[in-house]
């Protein structure tokens, strides 16, 4: 039996601990918590239950993010010296019972979108060595509307930003890389590499499958490539290989220590 626990984040701990208990696999949607610790928890008893507990961080599964893990598995444009990733958006007005904007609940902007690209960031390049922010924001609000991150990885830097914004704004999710001898860029155009002496590369990560969410997200095949991997991983018996628990917890101890020093 698998367990499918989409409730809001700062009740993910009691529901996925109960299905565990309960002798059922589980899939988590992100972040599996707000924390390590609970992180730790959770996968401790799911060791202990001979369990798989998954968790969801679907950005992982778009054509876009797999392009750009090749290259950099790869070496094809040689190495990463710089890195930058971007997603923006109004603040989510559309939230019910606003807990969302509360920290303890929801732990905020960095847990909600900026989780997303640190998520790739983390498992396409590691730990960082260390990092910094800078955040702002409007006066008489109880959370940022705006970070700007920076993770030294010692041979390069990634920096990311991400956005609540007091405005209209149209959600914007986008990533550029600079290898050794290409800029690799993912925006509304798809993914494009730029070099020296030669057209433009453009990628192929157009969709073959586009299913309607019901949710405030256009028609994909993420999440369906997301619950195929998932439950092949629970037929075959075998971890993901797309996702790990060290992953994971490096991802919770980043986003906690942000929410801890904000």
């Amino acid at each position: 039996d698998v367990v499918d626990v989409c409730t809001p984040t700062f009740m993910h701990k009691e529901h996925v601990m109960r299905a565990l208990r309960q002798g059922k696999h589980v899939i988590v949607e992100k972040p599996v918590a707000l924390n390590p610790q609970d992180a730790r928890e959770m996968f401790a008893l799911a060791k202990e239950k001979s369990l798989s507990l998954f968790v969801a961080q679907v950005l992982r599964f778009t054509r876009e993010s797999a392009v750009l893990r090749r290259l950099v598995e790869t070496g094809e444009y040689g190495k990463v010296l710089d890195a930058s990733f971007s997603r923006l958006s109004a603040f989510p007005r559309w939230i019910k019972n606003g807990w969302l904007f509360g920290k303890s609940k929801s732990g905020l902007l960095p847990f909600d979108l900026h989780i997303h690209d640190l998520d790739l960031i983390v498992s396409l390049f590691g730990k960082p060595k260390d990092f910094f922010f800078t955040s702002c924001g409007n006066e008489g609000k109880n959370y940022k509307e705006h970070y700007r991150f920076n993770y030294n990885y010692g041979d390069f830097n990634v920096c990311a930003q991400a956005a609540w914004y007091n405005a209209d704004f149209p959600f914007t999710a986008t990533w550029q890389v600079y290898f050794e001898n290409a800029v690799v860029k993912s925006d509304e155009h798809g993914v494009i590499a730029y070099q020296f002496d030669r057209e433009p590369r453009k990628f192929d990560t157009e969709e073959k499958v586009k299913i309607p969410t019901g949710i405030n997200v256009p028609p994909t095949e993420i999440y369906l490539n997301e619950l195929s991997h998932f439950m092949e991983c629970l037929r075959e018996d075998k971890d993901s290989d797309m996702i790990n628990e060290e992953q994971i917890i490096t991802v919770m101890e980043i986003l906690s220590s942000i929410n801890e020093r904000d």
